[in-house]
């Protein structure tokens, strides 16, 4: 089937799906400010840990409710965050690298990558931050994870494998690299970060949970897992 049948027929700078992901990114982190709508957004909307006690002491003693898993925190975790450096880097990196990804796929087959790789993310997360309350593994700690990190680093994944050769100008130090070696690096640093804890409060599991995802995606639409569909689309090679 030809390779047109699955572009879109123009190029665009702010193609609809990363357009409408930046839009309601930036209402619910304003919505965050409202004082109310914090406690609220975060409580039931932030990725929180299985397992964990219905009551815990407060910060003064006095005992309080702790927040609970639900399914739909796996998608939504990724429309909150913690701060304005946290959203800008995040939703440039999505702009940055899904802009061209969603003009080669389309925005049906880009939006079903990225919430793919936010689900991979979050369960890689909740395996993490549950172990302590479910298996005895870590010290139990009760937060949130919020943040679309887990979908951009899967888009970033992609676009490494989609375009090994692209060079990507750094900030620090301002030099260009290849993409496929910007990602390996950037995976590498993750999970060395990961596994010895140097990067506190971040969720660098969650990070490579997406990749791993957008990886394994990627490679059943080329038909090299298993099981999966015959290759159609050059445009995953």
């Amino acid at each position: 089937m030809p390779q047109n049948a699955y572009a879109p027929p123009t190029w665009s700078v702010m193609p609809p799906v990363i357009k409408n992901l930046l839009i309601i990114n930036g209402l619910a982190f304003f919505a965050t400010y409202a004082p109310q709508l914090q406690q609220l957004l975060f409580n039931w909307f932030a990725l929180w840990p299985m397992g964990t006690p219905d009551i815990a002491p407060g910060p003064f003693g006095q005992f309080q409710a702790v927040p609970q898993f639900y399914p739909w925190q796996l998608v939504t975790t990724a429309f909150l965050h913690g701060g304005f450096g946290h959203i800008l880097f995040n939703m440039f990196g999505l702009w940055m690298f899904g802009m061209r990804i969603e003009n080669t796929w389309g925005s049906q087959r880009f939006a079903f990558f990225y919430f793919f790789c936010v689900i991979g993310a979050s369960v890689t997360q909740l395996l993490v931050t549950s172990a302590p309350f479910l298996f005895g593994i870590g010290d139990p700690v009760i937060v949130p994870t919020v943040g679309a990190s887990g979908g951009v680093f899967g888009v970033l994944l992609a676009f490494g494998m989609m375009y090994p050769e692209e060079r990507i100008m750094l900030i620090f130090p301002p030099i260009p690299i290849k993409a496929k070696w910007f990602v390996i690096g950037l995976m590498a640093m993750q999970l060395f970060a990961g596994i010895t804890g140097t990067q506190a409060g971040v969720a660098n599991f969650a990070h490579l949970g997406g990749a791993l995802a957008g990886l394994l995606l990627i490679q059943y639409w080329r038909g090299k897992l298993p099981v999966g569909p015959r290759p159609e689309r050059s445009a995953y090679r």
